[in-house]
C-alpha cells in the first residue's frame, strides 16, 4: 500500500510540470499565439509548415488563435490619402509643375492579392507610378492655358478613369484625384492671366451693348404704344364728345363756392365762357 503513494506524487509532479512548462510557453509566446484584428484592418495568415499564405480565409475584426510560427500579416482597408508633385509636358512641350491629391484602400477582402502579388508597399511599387505615368499620358495632349484654366474638371476625370482602371486589375480602389496646383513659367502664366482678363473685359462690354439694346427695345416698343393709344384716342373724340365733355366741365365749375361770372354761348363751340376770381 505504500508503495503506491510515492508513484502518485511522481505523477502529480510530472503534471505540475508539464503544466507549469505549457504556462511557460504561453506567457512566452503569447504575442505569437494570440492577436488582435483592429477596426478598419483585415488580417491573412501565412502558414509557414502548410501552403504558404492564405488568401482566402480573411481574418475579420477581433481576436484571433494561431500556431506561433505561422506569421499574421495585416491590412488597412480604410480610405487613405496622399499627395504626388510631378513635371509633366504640355502638347506645346512647355514644362508644367503638377500637385495632385488622390485617395485610395485596397479591395475588402483582396488584399491578400495585393500582399502575394505586389507587397504591402503596393502605394509606391503600384499607386504612384500609374497615376504619374497617366498624368503624363492625358496632360500631353492639352496646352498649358487649358490645364491653368478652362479644361482642369475634363484632365481630372481623364486622369482619375484611366488610372481607376489600372489600379483595379490590382484590387486596389481609386476614390478620387484632384489636382491642387499647377505651376507655369512666369511669362506663360502673365500671358494666360492677361488673356484671360482681356477676355472678361470682351465679355462685360458685350453685355453692356446687349443691355443697351433692350433698353432701347423697351423704350421703343414703350413709345410705339404711346403712339397707337393716342392714335385711338383721337379717333373716339368727335366734336360731339368734346362739346359734351366741356359742357360736364362747366356745370361743375358754376356749382364751386368761388366767385365768378358766366358768359353763356360766348365760348368756343358755344360753349359758356366762365369769368371769375378764386
Amino acid at each position: 500500500m505504500k508503495t503506491g503513494q510515492p508513484e502518485i506524487n511522481t505523477k502529480r509532479a510530472t503534471f505540475l510540470l508539464t503544466l507549469g512548462f505549457i504556462v511557460i510557453l504561453t506567457v512566452l509566446f503569447s504575442s505569437r499565439l494570440f492577436y488582435t484584428i483592429p477596426q478598419g484592418f483585415e488580417g491573412y495568415i501565412f502558414y509557414t509548415f502548410g501552403n504558404g499564405l492564405d488568401k482566402d480565409n480573411v481574418k475579420g475584426q477581433g481576436f484571433h488563435l494561431k500556431f506561433p510560427w505561422d506569421n499574421l500579416i495585416k491590412y488597412d482597408i480604410r480610405i487613405q490619402e496622399n499627395m504626388s508633385q510631378m513635371e509633366v509636358l504640355a502638347e506645346n512641350g512647355l514644362t508644367i509643375k503638377m500637385e495632385l491629391s488622390y485617395r485610395y484602400h485596397p479591395m475588402p477582402g483582396k488584399a491578400g492579392f495585393i500582399e502575394e502579388n505586389i507587397g504591402s508597399d503596393y502605394h509606391e511599387k503600384i499607386i504612384i507610378p500609374e497615376i504619374r505615368s497617366v498624368s503624363r499620358e492625358v496632360i500631353g495632349e492639352y496646352l498649358p492655358e487649358e490645364l491653368y484654366s478652362t479644361k482642369r474638371e475634363t484632365i481630372e476625370d481623364e486622369i482619375f478613369e484611366k488610372t481607376q482602371i489600372a489600379l483595379t486589375k490590382k484590387f486596389i480602389n481609386l476614390d478620387a484625384i484632384l489636382i491642387r496646383d499647377v505651376t507655369l513659367p512666369q511669362t506663360l502664366q502673365d500671358a494666360i492671366e492677361k488673356k484671360l482678363k482681356q477676355e472678361q473685359e470682351a465679355l462685360e462690354y458685350d453685355f453692356k451693348i446687349e443691355k443697351a439694346q433692350k433698353e432701347a427695345q423697351r423704350l421703343e416698343i414703350e413709345a410705339q404704344g404711346k403712339a397707337k393709344a393716342n392714335e385711338i384716342l383721337d379717333a373716339s373724340l368727335t366734336e360731339n364728345i368734346l362739346r359734351e365733355k366741356g359742357i360736364e366741365a362747366t356745370l361743375k365749375l358754376s356749382e364751386s363756392t368761388n366767385s365768378k361770372v358766366v358768359v353763356v354761348g360766348s365760348g368756343k363751340d358755344g360753349l359758356p365762357l366762365i369769368l371769375g376770381n378764386n
